[in-house]
């Protein structure tokens, strides 16, 4: 066989060959644009780092910034003075006016937060919290805010515990047979009430953030919990817990929006130091200060690149998406504004580029 026939052969073996690994999710998105043109995410922000400014000056403050829209704590340790919850279920017309603020200013808010634990097995603190989730349900209802966003809870495990027993590994048995309890005696039953209530009143996106020291703390629990408890039931797509956990942050948002169940997005980076994984593995979270730590919350572009979170936002629009991109601030390092602006920056940029049809190469 000469050269010529060689390469001839060669050429054509190639192009009957099986085809590259699949592209990345941003050249997926950009691929597929004639088809179904992307939509363009609002970044909005989540409140508390503006606790001390009154309401109308956080939105003097978002509009300078270029927020797009809102999500408010209304209860729990995240509750904000910006949302004086009791007062606005109680008054309709004082609770459409407190909405018409956001809306006249173009910031919507798009999600009300209570961040609690429901299931506490101190009856009044649980009574306290579900109460609050309640009220939070009722507010979003009666101003079609569309969804909620809260924790899964915890509960002891058993009947008589007096704290939370996060039970993630069911052996030596006892701790099997506690899981077991909690789920079929607390969690299940709480959940489906909640789900309930939530149709009764005109809410169907119950985003549970995937959290440590929760039943629900990533994508396996929370479709355990969806599928035991209602549609109602869906993921606040939080990847900071994710990325920790060895997660890949694309894969996860691509199975959970196969299934529909992404009802709200945070957005908040992990920085990861290998050195101390190799040492002390991922079960070993940490603060700034702490040298041996294996991770802890960065402001997004601080954990993972502007590339990684160009295709963290590409496969959100893959998957259809239909929500806020809600930047939450818990930077150690970074003060809460800045914090923000710095990832208002990242994510504006790389939203830009994809609607522009510039995705990532490779």
């Amino acid at each position: 066989m000469n050269r010529r026939q060689f390469l001839g052969t060669t050429a054509a073996a190639l192009a009957s060959a099986a085809p590259f690994p699949p592209s990345s999710p941003a050249q997926n998105a950009s691929q597929d644009r004639q088809s179904a043109p992307l939509k363009k995410l609002p970044i909005g922000v989540f409140d508390p780092p503006f606790n001390q400014l009154s309401l109308d000056e956080m939105l003097d403050k978002f509009a300078g910034l270029g927020i797009e829209a809102v999500e408010v704590g209304a209860a729990g340790p995240n509750g904000s003075p910006h949302c004086p919850r009791p007062e606005l279920v109680a008054d309709p017309a004082k609770a459409r006016a407190w909405k018409k603020k956001f809306d006249d200013r173009g910031i919507p808010v798009m999600t009300l937060s209570c961040h609690n634990n429901a299931l506490y097995p101190d009856p009044a603190k649980a009574k306290e919290a579900a109460d609050q989730f309640r009220q939070t349900i009722q507010l979003a209802g009666m101003l079609e805010i569309p969804t909620v966003v809260g924790f899964s809870g915890c509960p002891g495990g058993s009947a008589t515990d007096t704290v939370p027993n996060w039970v993630i590994y069911d052996w030596p048995p006892e701790h099997g047979a506690a899981l077991a309890w909690q789920w079929k005696e607390r969690v299940i039953p709480y959940w489906q009430e909640t789900a309930k209530f939530a149709r009764e009143h005109g809410v169907h996106r119950i985003a549970l953030e995937m959290h440590p020291n929760f039943v629900v703390y990533n994508p396996r629990t929370l479709l355990r919990l969806r599928e035991a408890a209602g549609e109602e039931i869906g993921a606040n797509c939080d990847l900071s817990h994710l990325f920790w956990q060895q997660c890949n942050a694309v894969e996860v948002i691509r199975f959970l929006g196969k299934q529909g169940a992404i009802y709200h997005a945070h957005m908040k980076d992990t920085a990861i130091f290998p050195q101390n994984v190799d040492r002390f593995g991922v079960l070993n979270f940490g603060k700034k200060d702490d040298r041996e730590a294996s991770e802890f919350f960065r402001a997004v572009g601080y954990g993972h690149g502007a590339s990684a979170w160009k295709d963290i936002i590409a496969a959100y629009m893959e998957v259809g998406y239909n929500g806020m991109l809600s930047i939450e601030n818990e930077d150690p390092i970074l003060s809460g504004e800045v914090g923000v602006q710095r990832s208002l920056a990242v994510l504006k940029n790389v939203r830009e580029e994809l609607l522009t049809n510039q995705p990532n190469p490779g």
